[in-house]
């Protein structure tokens, strides 16, 4: 592997410099620990749970063993070659076959990434040669597919391995063809690998590739007769096995059109036209990029042919989605990261977190999978070698700062001001994604209700001394005036996301640059709130028994059962400290105090935070102290954003020192709003060709 690593390099990387050479050592840690982690969490599982593929054929006396069909209990997915392959397992014991099992698959993930950064195609940066092995290997294991091979015990790994072995490790026609056909053989739908080798001028592999599927075949079906016909007989070439076709972990346009209701032979007839269209174009398109010296992103390209045209495409197979990240999409610095990024988000979370559980989005986040696999293989305009913006992308606009009042300021100097808008698909698609997780790590933040309610106590009694406790006055105060309560209500239900949200697309829209501060600072209060959701659960005031408090919003809950009220299960009751409802709506405040152009609006927005601490409060749901808390975090976030990345303003345009606010305008900055990549006279500093 070292020899492999070396090759990949070249000398070219052999001295990338300390810090590069510390990055890597971090990565190659990252690597050492995911693998740790990966083995623990599948050996840590129970029996039935854990390479349930495999467990088929596990015996009374803990030995695996063939008896009957592989097929009967309706859990091996894979072909009867595969099954002939796992065959000497069968005198394994089962807890040495999973330490043997995950480690091996562990093995083949690091062979994988190390031929794959060898097949990147060429010219390669220092930097890319120098970390590329520990990233993609990193990638490797925290993808779906990996993860979910590791825990079913399946061979999907391996095909993959194979054929990019074929392609790049070994020379000749006839060896990539024998590989391929073996390929092929434990992954049918791989077969189309000869016909990308046919359509490039290598017949003799596209042959031999073709006869060694044959022949693997044969051999199964000749000493596994039943299996055989009852995988390519009886359930259509594999297509009755595993969970039903129309499961959301079919990821193919079978199980696509299966989903939307269509059955039958209409249904098999449009799968079939469907199934053929892709095949011809993705084919073609995998054929253009290999001529071009893309052969990597060609192979990724058949692959994601293959996970669409196969009649089933379960999660372990889709490990060719991941590769397509090799792909350069955009002409623009600013854009060349949306597709990458959108395939290791697609590929590495579920996609539950990628988008809500909306009706008019359920049948793209049902099928994400899938799109990402036709995106590749029909529809992504990647660059050719031959593009003008290959190597050299349009610069990206980047505005000259205005210097801070301490020379320490900013902390990471590379964190510039970017004046054009971010890709707004990948915009949407990050804060779903971090919203998701700060959903996931709230509701796991709790201690219990006991802790939450001893934390109450003493907030509580902090506020009696310091003479602040009017939560009580108010809440009842509100309940006695009905279209008072009811406004509050409202107002606390509401405005919690729609305000940010409204502030956000309009910057985004308006003034690009502040967007990209605003986001910064936001993001950085919701973190450091799930810090003190996590270290201080609290109860609110409408969950503390005895105090007397009436939850005017969520309706009556009875405090004598563990699990009162409908929301218990679906959110934690107890992240009180610090209260976002109150954080997010300061932070609005502030940014529209800043910015807006009027005065009239620089009021109206600090309306918002003083009815919003009077919701809080007014309906039971939070403290005052929380409030405080709400104010410090998003405080400490505009403090962070300012010592990273520096001041807000920027350098007016033609103007030499002097610089501006942008509250003053977009016109201020001399940006236009709706600027794109060109930057005005003696304004930002373009990014020096050539740099992504």
């Amino acid at each position: 592997m070292a020899d492999v690593e070396r090759s990949v390099r070249g000398d070219a990387a052999a001295d990338p410099g300390a810090r590069a050479a510390v990055v890597r050592a971090v990565l190659w840690m990252v690597v050492g620990v995911l693998a740790v982690r990966q083995v623990a969490v599948v050996l840590r599982r129970p029996p039935g749970e854990r390479l349930t593929d495999l467990e088929t054929w596990t015996g009374a006396t803990g030995v695996l063993h063939i008896a009957g069909s592989l097929y009967d209990p309706g859990r091996f997915t894979g072909t009867p070659f595969a099954g002939l392959v796992l065959r000497p397992l069968t005198v394994s014991a089962e807890q040495a076959l999973g330490v043997v099992w995950t480690f091996g698959s562990l093995l083949l993930v690091v062979a994988l990434g190390f031929v794959v950064v060898r097949a990147l195609p060429a010219p390669v940066s220092r930097r890319t040669a120098f970390l590329a092995a520990p990233v993609a290997i990193t990638l490797l294991m925290v993808s779906l597919p990996v993860r979910t091979t590791l825990h079913l015990g399946q061979t999907s790994i391996l095909p993959v391995l194979l054929v990019l072995l074929a392609c790049f490790a070994v020379r000749g026609e006839r060896l990539p063809g024998v590989l391929t056909g073996v390929a092929a053989a434990l992954q049918p739908a791989v077969l189309l690998f000869a016909v990308l080798f046919w359509l490039t001028g290598r017949r003799r592999a596209a042959v031999s590739g073709g006869a060694t599927f044959a022949v693997c075949t044969a051999l199964a079906w000749a000493v596994m007769p039943r299996d055989s016909w009852a995988y390519w007989v009886h359930h259509l070439a594999g297509a009755g096995l595993g969970a039903r076709p129309d499961s959301l972990a079919n990821q193919s346009l079978h199980g696509a059109l299966l989903r939307f209701g269509l059955q039958g032979p209409a249904e098999i007839a449009l799968f079939l036209v469907l199934a053929a269209v892709v095949t011809v174009l993705g084919l073609r398109r995998a054929a253009r990029y290999a001529r071009d010296g893309q052969l990597l992103l060609a192979v990724a390209v058949t692959g994601c042919v293959a996970v669409a045209v196969s009649p089933t495409a379960w999660q372990h197979q889709l490990l060719w989605v991941l590769l397509a990240v090799v792909g350069r999409a955009g002409t623009r610095a600013s854009d060349r990261l949306v597709w990458p990024a959108v395939v290791v988000l697609v590929l590495t979370l579920p996609g539950k977190m990628l988008l809500p559980n909306v009706g008019v989005v359920l049948p793209v986040r049902d099928n994400v999978l899938l799109i990402a696999a036709l995106g590749a293989a029909c529809a992504v305009p990647f660059l050719s070698r031959t593009s003008p913006h290959w190597q050299r992308p349009v610069p990206t606009d980047y505005a000259k700062p205005v210097p801070a009042r301490f020379a320490w300021v900013p902390l990471l100097p590379v964190w510039r001001r970017v004046l054009s808008r971010p890709n707004l698909l990948l915009e949407l698609l990050l804060i779903r994604v971090v919203y998701s997780a700060y959903a996931k790590v709230r509701l796991a933040a709790t201690a219990g209700r006991s802790t939450a309610e001893e934390h109450g106590g003493q907030i509580h009694a902090a506020e009696q001394w310091l003479h602040i406790d009017i939560e009580h006055w108010a809440n009842h105060t509100v309940v006695a005036i009905p279209w008072l309560r009811d406004f509050f209500d409202y107002y606390y239900s509401t405005f919690h996301f729609i305000v940010p949200l409204a502030i956000l697309g309009v910057l985004y829209v308006r003034r690009p640059s502040d967007y990209r501060w605003a986001r910064s600072t936001i993001g950085f209060a919701t973190v450091l709130a799930l810090l003190g959701f996590w270290l201080y659960p609290l109860a609110p005031p409408r969950l503390m028994p005895g105090l007397g408090f009436i939850d005017t919003v969520h309706g009556v809950q009875d405090l004598d059962s563990p699990d009162f009220g409908a929301l218990t299960a679906v959110t934690n009751q107890y992240a009180a400290m610090p209260s976002l409802h109150f954080g997010w709506s300061l932070w609005c405040g502030v940014v529209i105090l800043l910015l807006a152009p009027k005065v009239w609006m620089k009021v109206l927005g600090l309306l918002h935070p003083l009815f919003t601490v009077s919701a809080i409060v007014a309906t039971g749901n939070h403290w005052v102290l929380d409030a405080v808390g709400g104010a410090a975090v998003v405080g400490a976030g505009f403090g962070l954003t300012y010592v990273l990345a520096g001041p807000r303003r920027l350098r007016a345009a033609g103007d030499g020192d002097d610089d501006v606010d942008t509250a003053d305008g977009a016109a201020g900055t001399g940006v236009r709003p709706d600027r794109e990549e060109r930057a005005p006279a003696g304004g930002p500093v373009p990014e020096p060709a050539g740099k992504a």
